[in-house]
């Protein structure tokens, strides 16, 4: 993809949402199902993270488009300074709630393509579950600005299992739920646009299983913390609701039900 059409769709993402105020908009109605039902990431990650870049309590790692702090919070535990960067008020709020005590944490409202940080002051720049909603090439140039010389860069998802019966059944479900932002959002996780930020350099890529175990309402609202989702309190957002209580009713076990993850995590300095 070129670097007029990766511009392109980033335009066309902020259209869609701005009829909602705007990308920093987006989980504006749906922070509490995102704070409280979004998965998190297995200790595994951080591990590897850690045997990157050993937290002695000087490594400062910048969390972008941190949101609630579901990735914050295991840096943090592991021992890092984390600075949390968030466009969004109403996640922001969140996380700075719960993590404020942490004295290794520090909160500021700002983007990828503006993080409110001195140059050459941060050792890692993470982004979990948010790359996607980047104009690619101005979140490389201040990625790079913030970046110490020997810094480096982690892109991270959770992402759904390709085959798992539940994630297909969910699918199957939402196709029939506004289908151009889920299609544009889709397309912008195409993973051939993180090799695009290291450019010349080939990113380190692992994996690591994650499991999420949920009952009805966990289920119902992992769902409705997705930007596309109807909101519960519109029409169709109440019919989601009885066809995702159905749909749990089939899978579940003993009142739960598992979600099964990939977690990936590219990491690397870009050229």
């Amino acid at each position: 993809m070129s670097k007029e059409s990766q511009s392109d769709r980033h335009e066309l993402i902020k259209s869609l949402y701005a009829a909602e105020g705007g990308v920093p908009s987006a989980f504006s109605a749906r922070v509490s199902d995102y704070a409280a039902h979004r998965p998190g990431y297995p200790h595994a990650l951080f591990d590897y993270l850690a045997s990157r870049h050993p937290p002695n309590g000087e490594v400062t790692v910048v969390d972008v488009g941190a949101g609630t702090g579901l990735l914050t919070r295991g840096l943090l535990r592991r021992g890092y300074r984390t600075f949390a960067i968030e466009p969004s008020p109403e996640m922001r709020e969140v996380a700075e709630r719960d993590l404020e005590s942490n004295h290794r944490f520090r909160s500021f409202a700002g983007t990828a393509e503006s993080i409110p940080l001195d140059s050459q002051s941060v050792d890692v720049v993470t982004a979990a579950q948010a790359f996607h909603w980047f104009c690619l090439e101005r979140a490389r140039a201040e990625f790079l600005r913030v970046l110490k010389p020997i810094g480096e860069v982690a892109i991270i998802w959770n992402d759904g299992v390709r085959g798992d019966p539940v994630r297909a059944a969910v699918d199957q479900l939402l196709n029939r739920y506004d289908g151009t932002k889920r299609a544009v959002l889709q397309a912008r996780e195409d993973r051939s646009s993180v090799y695009r930020l290291f450019r010349t350099i080939r990113p380190r890529v692992r994996t690591f299983p994650n499991e999420q175990w949920l009952d009805e309402d966990g289920f119902t609202g992992l769902v409705f913390s997705g930007s596309f989702v109807p909101l519960r309190t519109t029409q169709e957002g109440r019919q989601l609701l009885i066809e995702l209580r159905s749909l749990f009713k089939r899978f579940e076990r003993n009142g739960m039900i598992m979600v099964r993850y990939r977690t990936v995590v590219f990491t690397g300095r870009p050229s």
